[in-house]
């Protein structure tokens, strides 16, 4: 018996620290890049072009995958992105995430170029 348990703990205690150390990290694809699935998009049609935005990153629907692109100017949108930031550019006062400019305009948002 006592050999049996000198097998089992050491095995059972190193699955317990493997699983407990796992971690999720969120990696933001780089332009261009194609992803199979886009969590919760929130979809946005500029100029008879269906953007899909996740996470304050932009996509545009290939097929059944999902590119990632340069936001145009112009695009309104009713929220921000979480995590978005207040910032001053020469005395203007814009609303960025992840590299996207927003300006306030009445109740909702337009991404500009600064």
């Amino acid at each position: 018996m006592k050999n049996m348990m000198r097998i089992i703990v050491p095995i059972l205690l190193f699955g317990f620290l493997m699983t407990s150390c796992a971690a999720n990290v969120r990696v933001r694809p780089a332009h261009g890049v194609v992803v199979n699935k886009v969590h919760h998009p929130k979809v946005v049609v500029h100029k008879n072009v269906h953007y899909y935005r996740s996470g304050g990153i932009w996509y545009v629907k290939k097929n059944r995958a999902y590119k990632r692109v340069v936001v145009p100017a112009g695009i309104r949108v009713t929220t921000l992105p979480r995590g978005y930031k207040i910032v001053k550019v020469r005395g203007v006062k814009y609303y960025t995430c992840k590299g996207v400019y927003y300006k306030r305009s009445g109740k909702r948002y337009v991404v500009v170029n600064v």
